[in-house]
């Protein structure tokens, strides 16, 4: 259910984490509880899940205090899943609709964006970022942004639905 874009609609750029709409990006230090863990940012979770057979490897990634050197862990072959491809925007989601339903202030952050197209912006990745085009598509895929906003329209979806006897929505 992906949001569609219109010629007027606005885009949001975003990147670093201290800029404005920095609390987007997987290094934004907010912790999140996924498989019974604590990770200490989205990047943490998403990084150590490339390893399901190096518990030891995935533990150290998830102590690691800085996200760059997480990052870098993340590039380790040995021990990489094979159908990492496969699963990797999944994974990513699961990430993303941890921290904004486990974040109230981050899903209002999130869900006041609007109908903007989000765009991770960075020349340095064509993958989950836009390749430096401005979310234009002829450079970068823009991953992150597509599914950040796959994730706010579930959560507007989750929240319309919400009874006020039954609490918060889980997404799955």
């Amino acid at each position: 259910m992906e949001e569609t874009k219109s010629p007027q609609q606005k885009k949001i750029l975003f990147y670093k984490e201290k800029d404005p709409y920095g609390f987007m990006s997987n290094f934004y230090k907010r912790p999140i509880e996924l498989n019974d863990q604590i990770w200490p940012t989205t990047e943490h979770y998403f990084q150590a899940m490339k390893y399901p057979s190096l518990p030891e490897y995935r533990e150290k990634i998830r102590v690691q205090k800085s996200c760059t050197i997480v990052k870098r862990m993340g590039q380790k072959r040995e021990g990489f899943r094979a159908d990492w491809e496969k699963v990797k925007e999944q994974i990513m989601k699961d990430s993303l609709i941890a921290k904004f339903t486990q974040h109230k202030d981050l899903q209002k952050e999130l869900l006041n964006t609007g109908d903007a197209i989000l765009v991770e912006h960075s020349k340095n990745d064509k993958y989950w970022a836009d390749g430096g085009d401005g979310g234009n598509g002829t450079i970068g895929k823009n991953a992150l942004g597509k599914i950040l906003q796959q994730v706010r329209s579930e959560l507007r979806q989750a929240l319309k639905e919400e009874t006020p006897k039954q609490g918060a929505a889980e997404l799955k």
